[in-house]
Parts: structure tokens; C-alpha cells; sequence
């Protein structure tokens, strides 16, 4: 009867957990479906669940507004991986092999300014958030900035990778070409997820 009673109470003990895991796994579920729909709606769709995949369990995305800010936050730190690569290739081409120096150098300088531009966008996404764009000139302006800088980020990653052309490269141009690339599709799903905020924000705006 003892034993039966210990069971019984260590089963009582565990049912907090046991709800608050099923619960959460259902939370995950539902966050993972949502951000996989959306995700079809991307150029990069594979891309595109990779890259969130690790903001799913650490917060819950419901809305235009957080696919936006963490499909940009994605984008973000693949253009920073991406320029700390570049920037140390660049220390050692200067002198090992000057003839990839300039190409590398030019990449870098694209990609600096793609950091640049995102962390604006970001910045911005914040703003609009916190004032709420209470008049329509507000949102207009706040949009269209947002729009500006993910699309110039978007178009420094473009010329970056189209100074690789075809598929016959070295490993290095190849290496370079493959981060580059993954950087301007990121940034292209960011983009995509911009405007999906963008359209599901001037609905809202309708009277």
C-alpha cells in the first residue's frame, strides 16, 4: 500500500511537467507549420526553414511582423559570418595571391555595406513597432525605408556573386561564390517577408 501511495504521488509530482512538455511540443508544432507556409511563399523555400528553424523553439512566430524581424535577423548574421570570412581571406590574398586580392577586396566592400543595410532595416522594423505608424505618412515612410535598405542589401550580395561566374573556379572563388549566395537568398526571403508585413500592416490601416 506504501509503494502504491509513492507511485502515486511521484506520478502527481511529474504531471506538471508532463503537461507543461505537451504544451510546449504542441507550441513548436504550431510555430513550425506556420513558419513552413509562409516559407512557401519564398524563392529559397528549403532555405528559408533552415535559417528560422533555430528561432522557432526559442520564440513563437505568429505573425507578418516576427517572420519579418527574424528572417532579417537571419540574413544579418549570415552577412556577418560571411564579411568575417571575407575580411580574413583578404589579410592573406594581399600577399599570397595579389591576383584575387582586388576581386576579394570588392566582395568585402559589398557585403560591408549589406551588414550595414540590414542592421538599418532591423532598426527600423523596431521603430515602426514601437510607434505603431499612427498616421498613414508615418507607415508609409517607415515601409519604404525598410523596403530600401533590405533591397540594397539584396543588390550589394547580387554583385558580389556576379563577379563568379560560371561553374569552373577555384576552390577559394567557389567557396567565396557559395557564402556570398547564401547571403543574397536569405536576404531575398527577408525581402519576400517584408512585404508580406508590409501588405498585412496597410490592411490593418483600412477603415
Amino acid at each position: 500500500m506504501a509503494a502504491n501511495n509513492k507511485l502515486i504521488l511521484v506520478l502527481l509530482s511529474l504531471l506538471p511537467h508532463i503537461i507543461f512538455s505537451s504544451v510546449a511540443a504542441r507550441k513548436d508544432y504550431n510555430t513550425k507549420a506556420y513558419v513552413d507556409s509562409w516559407c512557401r511563399t519564398t524563392l529559397y523555400q528549403n532555405l528559408c526553414v533552415r535559417s528560422l528553424s533555430r528561432y522557432v523553439r526559442s520564440r513563437a512566430m505568429q505573425n507578418p511582423q516576427d517572420l519579418a524581424r527574424f528572417a532579417l535577423k537571419a540574413s544579418l548574421y549570415r552577412a556577418k559570418y560571411t564579411k568575417a570570412f571575407l575580411s580574413k581571406e583578404v589579410t592573406n590574398l594581399e600577399t599570397l595571391r595579389p591576383k584575387y586580392y582586388a576581386l576579394v577586396h570588392d566582395c568585402l566592400t559589398q557585403i560591408r555595406d549589406s551588414v550595414d543595410q540590414l542592421s538599418l532595416a532591423i532598426a527600423e522594423l523596431n521603430r515602426v513597432n514601437r510607434r505603431g505608424g499612427k498616421r498613414q505618412l508615418d507607415l508609409d515612410w517607415h515601409i519604404n525605408n525598410l523596403q530600401t535598405w533590405t533591397s540594397t542589401a539584396l543588390t550589394d550580395a547580387e554583385t558580389c556573386v556576379s563577379q563568379f561566374p560560371g561553374r569552373r573556379m577555384s576552390k577559394l572563388k567557389a567557396t567565396i561564390k557559395g557564402k556570398v549566395k547564401n547571403v543574397e537568398e536569405t536576404t531575398s526571403n527577408a525581402l519576400a517577408f517584408i512585404e508580406h508585413y508590409a501588405a498585412a500592416r496597410y490592411r490593418a490601416r483600412r477603415p
